[in-house]
């Protein structure tokens, strides 16, 4: 499980509870901050928003984004170039054909194809084409995902300033009675309130860490590319693990020198 996307919204909760008992009346100020009226102008009109934005069909998949930010995706970019060097070395010393019986222990579904393409006797350009375009298919699909969010995001405090003006359109219309002031003035607020939180404390982060965990995959995908491509070359697996550390930190290229699974491989 991602800790942080968790422990995110959990402290958001809290800050937002702590900033509301400090007053002096403790916890029961909790109820002065839940209407009803308001949930549903600012909720349900924004997520009708989002709906007349989207296809039904793909409204449950941007739902599930939400549930994608809590999972500990395990994309480690030093631990794919360590495989890419390791199929290197197998090509290297037993020929490409030797990488299929590889492949039957590679769960990734990306590196198995690429691997089979290249066993097939594919056409380098052709084998970087197929890639390339499920990479970028892939990344549309995960972009449209965050989309749902960023609009949700954005429709968010517009439905929650909607609710203001309602608010403020019935308490005006019946100044005459003050006892309809409260009232009123309570859902022109909170509607407000609802939509800053719907955009800062769920919105906007989801999306941000779906995006970031869609880049992260990205670029293992584009480390695959890349390494099958040169192992198809032919290149020295030395080499190749020089190139595929340009797509880490220098952090995660200290953690691959360290790795003893890959220290020495691919010079003759």
């Amino acid at each position: 499980m991602d800790i942080a996307s968790l422990a995110g919204m959990i402290l958001g909760v809290v800050m937002v509870v702590f900033g509301i008992v400090t007053g002096d009346g403790g916890f029961t100020l909790l109820g002065n901050f839940v209407d009803i009226p308001s949930v549903i102008i600012t909720i349900g009109g924004s997520l009708a928003g989002v709906l007349a934005c989207n296809k039904l069909s793909f409204v449950g998949n941007g739902f599930k984004g939400v549930v994608l930010t809590m999972k500990e995706p395990g994309y480690d970019p030093a631990s794919m170039i360590t495989n890419i060097i390791n199929l290197s070395n197998v090509a290297r010393k037993e020929g490409l054909l030797a990488l299929e019986e590889a492949a039957s222990d590679i769960e990734d579904t990306f590196l198995k194809k690429g691997v089979m393409l290249v066993v097939d006797g594919t056409d380098p350009e052709l084998v970087r084409g197929i890639l390339e375009t499920d990479l970028t298919c892939t990344e549309d699909r995960h972009k449209q995902v965050a989309s749902f969010w960023e609009k949700w995001a954005e429709l968010g405090p517009a439905w929650g300033m909607i609710g203001t003006l309602i608010g403020l359109v019935n308490m005006l219309k019946e100044l005459d009675d003050p006892s309809s002031i409260g009232a009123n003035m309570a859902v022109a607020l909170l509607t407000t309130l609802y939509g800053s939180l719907i955009a800062n404390w769920l919105c906007n982060p989801t999306a941000t860490k779906l995006k970031l965990n869609s880049a992260n995959e990205m670029i293992i995908k584009q480390i695959i590319v890349e390494g099958l491509l040169s192992i198809q070359a032919g290149e020295n697996p030395h080499v190749i693990e020089e190139k595929l550390k340009t797509f880490i930190t220098p952090q995660e290229r200290e953690t691959l020198n360290s790795d003893s699974r890959i220290g020495g491989g691919g010079e003759e």
